[in-house]
């Protein structure tokens, strides 16, 4: 067997002098030190003080997961509109279904709204790409007809008693200001003149 020529030897990494470990390593964690001093310095200056969102908690946090959660912010923030590829078009319709069930008041129209959406999921699933261009997965659920009946009902619920709570806080205000202005209105000259027990 032919012995290995030096220069094809395994190359050894590099090693610090000082403390033996390899160059790599100690360049990252030099980095590492450098990019943690520029954030504290900036800390420091105040230079994260206005970034949006500052000092509120997160959006979503805790929530459950959702894939889609960049493409339905996407649609929502640019208001795309045009047509897209059917996998893509799902998506956006998936993130604005809850607000086209909000705007209908039938519940039978609720169900039939969710039974179309399925049906175009399923579809797009077994519908093949059109030419040779590949095509995004298909990666949006059918929604639970009875579930999203339920959710529709509880939202509708709770906008009935917000909408309830306003026009009650509306006209106790309302109350308030009546009786404020007709206590601005009496003379005080004459409330003294009628309390009793004064001398007329």
């Amino acid at each position: 067997m032919a012995e290995q020529s030096p220069d094809r030897r395994p190359r050894e990494p590099e090693r610090d002098q000082r403390t033996g470990d390899s160059a790599a390593a100690a360049r990252i964690r030099h980095q590492t030190h450098w990019v943690e001093q520029q954030v504290q310095r900036a800390m420091e200056r105040g230079d994260f003080d206005d970034l949006p969102g500052y000092g509120k908690p997160i959006e979503g946090l805790g929530t459950e997961h959702d894939p889609d959660w960049w493409l339905k912010k996407l649609v929502e923030r640019e208001q795309v509109t045009g047509v897209l590829p059917p996998a893509l078009q799902l998506r956006k319709d998936d993130a604005a279904l809850d607000g086209r069930l909000d705007r209908i008041a039938d519940e039978k129209q609720v169900r039939a709204e969710v039974e179309e959406f399925n049906a175009a999921v399923r579809k797009a699933i077994y519908t093949p790409p059109v030419g040779n261009q590949p095509a995004p997965p298909v990666i949006t659920s059918r929604r639970d007809v009875e579930t999203e009946v339920e959710r529709w009902r509880e939202r509708r619920t709770a906008r009935v008693e917000a909408q309830r709570a306003a026009l009650a806080a509306r006209a106790e205000q309302e109350r308030r200001e009546r009786e404020e202005s007709a206590g601005s209105r009496r003379s005080p000259l004459r409330w003294f003149r009628g309390h009793p027990g004064k001398e007329h």
